[in-house]
């Protein structure tokens, strides 16, 4: 199966980073979390890689061209003009980078890619969110419902302590946050079959809004629910936070050996 990566957006919200790069290709130790995403569907065999591009689709596409300067030593011999690499352990991705445009939506990226997919179950993630969710077990669960699109439903816990305001805006209540608090959101991680280009249009909606709302209707749509680790890039804080738990080497998404 494939795996669909959407990687085109602008990344307003971490835009100290992404004003230099799209956001996928922020580094967390010194790989773009895009990289870190592809290893853990890698670790489970799934190595085919169609990936969205728009925003400074070039940063991406000549990372991969020049993939092996970037993850290898390298001798460069100017007066033979010629180049060894050493120690070049390879990847075995087939990646597909596909110009899905500039201020596409969701949707429309989706609608896209639908030639290089063709006619078969695919997984699509996001370019932004790290998790040590059990992609086989997702796919298990995705084929064993028969709906057309599995999401992973994730728990975010609420950050602030909790107020309760009457009406002559006076406090009457306060606690600190609980786990009662968190909300399921969609994490990711979903597994898609063919005809959910039947719910994109003419790709003018984000695929969370219009597609997404008519699959729900239909019952057409499934939650797996992943109670591990699962962490977004959205913010500068979010990106230091992530940086901090690889260099602890307690990552809880690095799940390859190398």
């Amino acid at each position: 199966m494939k795996v669909v990566i959407l990687a085109g957006g602008f990344g307003t919200r971490i835009s100290e980073q992404s004003h230099l790069k799209p956001k996928p290709m922020i580094e967390i130790g010194e790989k773009p979390i895009l990289w870190h995403i592809m290893k853990i569907y890698s670790q489970y065999g799934f190595h085919e890689f169609i990936i969205c591009l728009g925003y400074k689709q070039h940063v991406v596409k000549e990372f991969f061209a020049d993939y092996f300067l970037h993850t290898s030593d390298v001798t460069f011999d100017l007066a033979e003009n010629r180049m060894e690499v050493h120690n070049n352990y390879a990847e075995p991705w087939k990646v597909t980078l596909v110009d899905t445009g500039l201020y596409t939506s969701t949707g429309g990226r989706i609608k896209r890619i639908r030639d290089y997919v063709g006619d078969e179950s695919f997984f699509l993630t996001y370019g932004d969110a790290v998790a040590n969710v059990d992609i086989c077990k997702t796919l298990e669960f995705h084929r064993a419902h028969g709906k057309i699109v599995t999401i992973t439903a994730v728990n975010i816990s609420q950050m602030k302590g909790i107020l309760d305001v009457g009406k002559d805006d006076t406090v009457q209540s306060f606690r600190e946050k609980s786990d009662q608090d968190a909300s399921l959101v969609n994490g990711g991680f979903m597994v898609m079959n063919p005809q959910v280009f039947d719910y994109l249009g003419d790709g003018t909606a984000a695929f969370e809004k219009e597609p997404m709302i008519r699959l729900a209707a239909d019952r057409e749509m499934k939650a797996y629910y992943h109670k591990g680790f699962w962490q977004c890039m959205d913010t500068q804080r979010e990106m230091k936070y992530l940086e901090e738990l690889w260099q602890s080497g307690k990552a809880p998404w690095k799940i390859w050996d190398k």
